[in-house]
């Protein structure tokens, strides 16, 4: 008895500390301007205890979690109570507590984004505080000429550079109020909503549970924008379906896959990504969701081509008339997340009210609809239930993107206070001969390769920072080259050597991950394609401004996109292959010469 109360109390403890990390995050989307060296501190108090505490998997990890949060938070409580006296200080430490405070906000934060996505991220963080610290040590153009100690931890800690910067603050203001309205989505009949359309609109076609997985990954993706866990989630029913029908386990695995991966690419939540890259080039959020709807419809048509194309080769059924679900229910349960979507998308776009603000509104209407299920009844139990879920999740996963932004700002802040971002770009635009293209090429292996390591958020930001001035020197515009390196930087999800969203499936089918791996690499062509695509084809990102221009390039891009699918899975002979593949191509890249 003495335990269970004990467990209750614990409980009852993490639920009213996730209340406060989710009515905090709202607050101050209501509650009008605060100072960033206040919100942005307390940001990371609230999220250190998710991160560095609960989930931890021994007596050590707890105590010594326990230990780092505590001290992590006071911290950054101490930063956000004197902020008025820091902000005279313009970023210089002037005694050895504050250089404490420093050091345990730099090592906390390390450890922070090491317990929740392993070492490669924080190793890298490491090596650029120690480039920071010793680079005017290197000889040559990669060494700097040095920054005073004080100087540098202060200026990544005290001011609202490093940890406080710009990063953060998006991760403060827009992508958690984002992730909070996914988990309230996702607590309520969203979820059971995406899979009744999805089997509705496709079920009876011809590989119609595949099509199901697609559709619905799409719109679970929206909100999601996790590929690992679109995979859980939709795939926990698509996966079954499609193998119960005889699909090849590969194939059924694979397109679960692939069809996850394109929720990173969705607007409107697009992996957090989204409100990063407004940050990072000036562009409003509404533009950039306007510029990634085509390719991402896109990304699913041609994953559509390489069903249509499979279907040619396997008998792939449809799902039978009596597993479909009746139109009554499919009308209910899309109305969970068609009323908070239409409320987002109201607010955004007739009213014009702020993201953030938009999706509070957002929020609360999602939230009333936690108090009603599918069948149109409320139960005390599962009002609870519900709620309790969605703040629970919501603050897992606000703490998890935050300890990644909080440990990329940490090598944002190196390269701009030391000048190496600027001399990678050099190198790059040297390596490539200053040509476009070679540029391109160059900058897609950098992300495949900290992708693989790193996720998706992380990959594009660094990748970014550096390669970025080096493609709009080159004459891309901004949100080109920011959109063409963060596709790039979804590769590793179905790339080999690692792959997160294919292990997944493959281990919940039992299939040969890499057997599923190159079947996901064949339908999701267009990851490889529809970024070199919009560099051939800029005015697909340009539907605001000139739709008709864009539905034109939208077009030409997915006839390319056609051939290319059909001929890899469907031709099965050398010479029709590599005739589709080459005429797509030319197809996908003819907007070069006009």
């Amino acid at each position: 008895m003495t335990n269970l109360s004990e467990g209750r109390l614990q409980s009852a403890l993490w639920l009213l500390l996730a209340t406060c990390l989710v009515g905090y995050h709202l607050m101050l989307v209501f509650s009008g301007l605060i100072p960033n060296l206040v919100s942005r501190p307390l940001h990371m108090a609230f999220i250190l205890p998710f991160v560095l505490v609960l989930g931890a998997k021994s007596r050590a990890a707890l105590l010594s979690g326990s230990v780092l949060a505590a001290l992590g938070a006071a911290a950054a409580i101490w930063v956000a109570v004197n902020s008025d006296s820091l902000g005279d200080q313009y970023g210089f430490l002037e005694s050895n507590f504050q250089t404490l405070v420093a050091i345990v906000l730099l090592g906390v934060t390390l450890e922070a984004a090491r317990r929740a996505i392993g070492w490669p991220l924080p190793i890298v963080a490491g090596l650029a505080l120690l480039y920071g610290l010793y680079g005017q040590h290197i000889p040559g153009q990669f060494g700097h000429s040095g920054t005073p100690t004080a100087s540098f931890l202060g200026t990544l800690t005290i001011a609202e550079g490093g940890i406080w910067g710009s990063l953060t603050g998006v991760s403060v203001s827009v992508v958690a109020i984002f992730v909070i309205f996914g988990a309230v989505l996702n607590a309520g009949e969203a979820g059971q909503g995406f899979m009744n359309v999805a089997a509705a609109a496709a079920g009876r076609l011809k590989g119609g549970a595949a099509k199901v997985s697609v559709i619905s990954s799409a719109l679970f993706g929206s909100i999601s924008g996790s590929a690992s866990a679109n995979v859980a989630s939709t795939g926990a029913v698509t996966l079954p379906a499609m193998t119960n029908l005889g699909y090849p386990k590969r194939l059924s695995a694979a397109v679960e896959a692939v069809a996850s991966s394109g929720g990173q690419i969705m607007p409107p939540l697009m992996g957090a990504g989204a409100f990063v890259m407004v940050e990072l080039t000036g562009v409003p959020y509404t533009s950039i969701m306007a510029a990634a709807l085509l390719p991402a419809f896109l990304y699913f048509l041609a994953v559509w081509f390489g069903i249509n194309a499979y279907a040619g080769r396997f008998d792939l059924k449809g799902v039978a008339a009596e597993d479909r679900p009746e139109r009554r229910d499919v009308i209910i349960t899309s109305l969970f997340f068609l009323v908070p979507f239409s409320v987002l998308l109201w607010a955004m776009f007739v009213v014009k009210y702020t993201p953030e603000y938009a999706a509070a509104l957002a929020i609360l209407a999602g939230a009333l609809l936690l108090f009603i299920n599918g069948n149109l009844k409320s139960h005390r139990a599962q009002i609870i239930e519900r709620f309790t879920s969605a703040v629970m999740n919501a603050a897992k996963q606000v703490s998890m993107i935050a300890s990644i932004i909080l440990c990329a700002s940490i090598i944002i802040g190196v390269l701009s206070i030391t000048g190496l971002g600027v001399k990678l770009t050099s190198l790059i635009l040297e390596g490539s001969g200053g040509l476009l293209w070679p540029s391109l090429l160059l900058t897609a292996l950098a992300c495949l390769l900290l992708g693989m390591e790193v996720p998706t958020t992380a990959a594009y930001v660094i990748c970014v920072s550096v390669a970025g001035p080096a493609l709009m020197k080159l004459g891309l515009e901004p949100l080109q080259a920011h959109l063409f390196v963060f596709w790039f930087a979804l590769l590793s999800t179905i790339t080999p050597p690692v792959c997160g969203a294919v292990f997944i499936a493959a281990g919940m089918v039992g299939e040969n991950w890499l057997k599923v791996a190159l079947t996901a690499m064949a339908l999701g062509v267009g990851l490889y394609i529809i970024p070199l695509g919009m560099v051939a084809n800029p005015d697909i990102l340009r539907l605001a401004e000139d739709p008709i221009a864009a539905l034109i390039a939208m077009l030409r891009i997915a006839a390319g996109l056609m051939l290319v699918s059909y001929g890899l899975i469907g031709a099965r002979r050398v010479l029709p292959t590599i005739l589709m593949v080459g005429a797509g191509l030319a197809i996908v890249f003819s907007g070069l010469l006009f």
